[in-house]
């Protein structure tokens, strides 16, 4: 079970980085920003694709080094974790969010419970 949970938030950050990599328009959309300037794209490029896969790839290698697998899955899951922290603190400031940001909200919370329950 525990392998299945890391490799299930593998797979969440591949295909977020895989689409916003092809469709960067795609993942803002969800958030009311459906048109995007070059620089836009490329951030969205950057830190939801290259840092999506590059994520998934850690989690997977994780499993060929035990040595660090802990502090692997323990880094993602804060990581997880700060990203739900960042929206609970948004709603502070800015009052209550529409239903995608209350639903990522609850995707990162499940996701980092997945990996801290693999340790």
């Amino acid at each position: 079970m525990d392998t299945l949970f890391v490799v299930l938030v593998a797979a969440f950050f591949a295909a977020m980085g895989l689409v916003a990599l092809a469709w960067p328009t795609r993942v803002l959309a969800f958030f009311g920003t459906p048109e995007l300037t070059r620089d836009g794209r490329n951030e969205v490029r950057a830190v939801y694709g290259g840092f999506g896969l590059a994520i998934a790839g850690l989690l997977l290698t994780s499993f060929g080094l035990p040595e660090i697998r802990n502090g692997i899955i323990t880094t993602v899951a804060v990581a997880l974790l700060g990203m739900a922290g960042g929206r609970l603190i948004a709603t502070l400031l800015d009052g209550p969010p529409g239903f995608y940001p209350w639903l990522f909200f609850g995707v990162e919370i499940v996701l980092a419970s997945f990996l801290m329950v693999s340790l």
